[in-house]
């Protein structure tokens, strides 16, 4: 095995579902895809790690994958964080400069952010990332990069997105005993939106929501900037589980049930068909109307959706989305969910499909590796931002600044 080269970049999602290491080598051109690996996650649940050695072993099936493909070692990677346990705040903070206008400096950028992020935090709970949303210059607001202007009091707005400090751990922990040292993490959907969302629905107002097997996490962008993150605890496991209980089938084939045959509308499957489901134990196969599956599957639908709006409504970011909502994860594949989302939240609704790296397998471009994908480029940008700034901090700010 070659040694790793020191222009490729390691993404690992360890999902519920199923774990995924992506290589891509950094060109002048841009990423360009070297290999990927997929396992099926193993001591996951909920986006929070249950069992160490099988997620270990998980994420060494996929590295291993990624490396024969890519020819390379993966010895260093970015690692997706989510779950049920993150969650974000806004703050806001400032400093004054002087009784007279003067140049604001990096230090004076820093120290400012450094007030708003100065909020009291469980002791469990740690900061995964600090998102600047906009500075204010003497009460002259929406000024998004201040280096070198004039003013006698900067104040800053911020989104930090928290997580659970030891669930944060066990993750890197589980990558570390893999044999990869964990050079950053980054919240998932923040990492799907770089591959999924345009410019002009970060502007306008969007709201991703990334459908994964534990949990759907959300992400609002509002004038380009990060204004609200949350998880709502139902995923695509939860269709599932819905299935095995309503149909009395084990859960594998529950799965394959919502796969082959699912679908969120009742009324789009046509009366007649019928679908074999195995049952437990030793009991003989059942033919069942394949509209039994979407009875189930409708109610946990809506009431993901239901969910999401309420989130959404209770922050004040619900009427913000005017750009309307992008499903991503693999629980967006479902058939009629689409529809389902239209119905409960009135806002325009598509499903996204990532933007994909150079040379990449089209198997990739769907939206359940919009995440991987993502946090790729999150750290392209980071690794950019580090060679103007040295230390950590100033790099993963500048990387979210020129997002």
């Amino acid at each position: 095995m070659a040694k790793q080269q020191g222009n490729v970049l390691t993404a690992i999602d360890v999902g519920s579902a199923k774990t995924c290491a992506l290589m891509a080598e950094v060109t002048d051109g841009g990423l360009r895809y070297r290999g990927h690996g997929v396992a099926q996650s193993r001591g996951s649940r909920k986006g929070v790690i249950v069992e160490l050695e099988k997620a270990v072993a998980a994420i060494q099936k996929a590295v291993e994958q990624a490396e024969d493909v890519a020819g390379a070692a993966v010895e260093h990677a970015i690692v997706g964080i989510g779950g049920s346990h993150v969650r974000g705040i806004n703050s806001h903070g400032g400093i004054t400069l002087g009784t007279r206008p003067r140049e604001i400096g990096r230090d004076e950028i820093k120290q400012a952010v450094e007030r708003a992020r100065a909020i009291p935090l469980p002791a469990d709970r740690e900061v995964l990332h600090l998102l600047p949303q906009e500075f204010i210059l003497d009460d002259q607001a929406g000024v998004h990069d201040p280096l070198g202007m004039m003013a006698a009091r900067l104040e800053v707005r911020v989104h930090l997105v928290t997580a659970a400090a030891s669930a944060t751990q066990n993750v890197i922990t589980a990558v570390n005993r893999a044999g990869v040292h964990v050079d950053d993490t980054v919240f998932e959907p923040l990492a799907a939106a770089d591959s999924v969302l345009r410019a002009d629905e970060r502007e306008l107002g969007v709201c991703l929501a990334d459908i994964g097997a534990g949990s759907t996490e959300l992400v609002v962008f509002l004038q380009g900037a990060v204004a609200y993150t949350g998880v709502i605890p139902v995923g695509g496991d939860h269709f599932t589980s819905d299935l095995s209980m309503g149909m009395c089938t084990p859960l594998v084939e529950a799965e394959k049930i919502k796969k082959v045959y699912g679908n969120a509308i009742v009324t789009l499957i046509p009366e007649g068909n019928e679908v074999e489901v195995p049952s437990v134990g030793d009991r003989a196969s059942r033919l069942l109307p394949q509209r039994l599956v979407a009875e189930i599957l409708e109610p946990r639908a809506r009431e993901l959706f239901e969910m999401m709006r309420d989130a959404l409504r209770q922050c004040g970011m619900f009427d913000a989305c005017l750009a309307g909502i992008v499903l991503s994860g693999g629980g967006s594949r479902l058939p009629g969910i689409f529809d389902v989302a239209e119905s409960v939240l009135r806002r325009p609704v598509r499903l996204s499909w990532p933007t994909p790296l150079a040379k990449m397998p089209a198997t990739l471009a769907e939206p359940e590796y919009a995440t991987v994908l993502g946090m790729v480029n999150y750290g392209q940008r980071a690794r950019a931002a580090r060679g103007f700034q040295g230390d950590r901090w100033g790099s993963r700010l500048k990387a979210m600044l020129v997002g």
